[in-house]
């Protein structure tokens, strides 16, 4: 009995630093055991990148075509703003254009038909009159040769014929310049003037076709920013538009994998309520890492560093996703 006890605690003692050593030993493994466990995948979200459809021109919203959460097609019609003053301005735009084509036109003809005929009458009375008074002149100078008239009667029927002489070559030159085109500055000007006005027209209607937008892209209709009646501001959007293509999947991964991942490398995305997993490929890789802590580089911080990765799925998978969705994301 004297002995007993001095070897029963010597006993206790051994039996507790074995049970104190294997604990450390266990505390030591364990971390090394879950650091080298591959994780199941990479946290993430589901980005959209929107685009949002606006008329560069203002004006009350007459007509709103589509509503939240309808998938269209390119060139649907959207929406369409009150037009009255644009397409007024293009009736008028369109009567200068007349105006100056139909002045072209009278330049490159000439006078009318019946203005030339007016000249041609003028010629054929001038002829008969200048015949006439050729007629006198001859008749005078046979009288005046015989002594039957005097010199003064002569000279007057002189005067007579080459007055009408005259007139019949006056008459003949207006008549070809009444037949020739205008002049060839006044063309080129006019001309001119016919580019200018067409090219105001375009832009009139150009700005009444603003007014009536469609869908510039195929996808879903995430959101409408104004309601019939109310007045839009020129630039203002009133459709925000998803495109499928548009859909994109962020995640994020620790400094010691980026090294390692690759552009157009497949991804596979899981998320809540997805009935299969979706793939996708990586097309952006960050440069620079998110949500650095404030503190200097070190071995022991670096774990602490994550880079963001974007994936793209294929479009007709997209519709699986939608923004703001948190998934998981696996690496092949």
């Amino acid at each position: 009995m004297i002995f007993k006890r001095p070897f029963e605690m010597r006993m206790k003692k051994s039996a507790g630093a074995s049970a104190m050593r294997c604990a450390v030993a266990a505390a030591l493994l364990l971390p090394a055991g879950c650091a080298t466990k591959k994780p199941a995948g990479y946290q993430g979200y589901i980005e959209g990148r929107f685009v949002y459809v606006a008329s560069p021109e203002s004006g009350r919203l007459d007509r709103l075509s589509v509503a939240r959460g309808e998938t269209i097609a390119v060139d649907h019609p959207l929406f369409a703003l009150d037009a009255e003053p644009e397409a007024s301005a293009v009736r008028q735009a369109q009567q200068v254009l007349n105006s100056s084509e139909a002045k072209l036109a009278d330049l490159g003809t000439g006078k009318r038909p019946a203005e030339i005929d007016v000249t041609r009458a003028q010629l054929k009375e001038a002829l008969a009159q200048q015949k006439q008074a050729e007629a006198i002149l001859q008749s005078d100078e046979a009288q005046y040769r015989s002594g039957g008239i005097a010199q003064t009667e002569l000279i007057n029927a002189r005067g007579a014929a080459e007055t009408s002489a005259a007139r019949v070559q006056q008459l003949r030159a207006e008549l070809e310049v009444d037949t020739l085109p205008g002049r060839q500055q006044q063309i080129r000007a006019q001309r001119r003037q016919v580019a200018a006005d067409r090219a105001a027209l375009a832009e009139a209607e150009w700005r009444l076709g603003q007014k009536q937008i469609q869908s510039p892209r195929q996808g879903l209709v995430f959101d409408t920013l104004y309601r019939q009646g109310e007045w839009v501001a020129a630039g203002d959007p009133v459709v925000e538009l998803l495109p499928p293509e548009n859909i994109e999947v962020r995640f994020f991964v620790p400094e010691t994998m980026v090294g390692r991942l690759r552009m157009g490398q497949e991804v596979v995305v899981h998320c809540d309520g997805c009935t299969a997993p979706v793939a996708a490929k990586i097309t952006f890789v960050s440069p620079q890492a998110e949500y650095t802590p404030p503190v200097i580089y070190s071995n022991e911080n670096r774990a602490k560093l994550v880079f963001m990765i974007i994936a793209k799925p294929a479009p007709d998978k997209a519709a699986l996703l939608h923004p703001g969705q948190p998934v998981e994301v696996a690496l092949r």
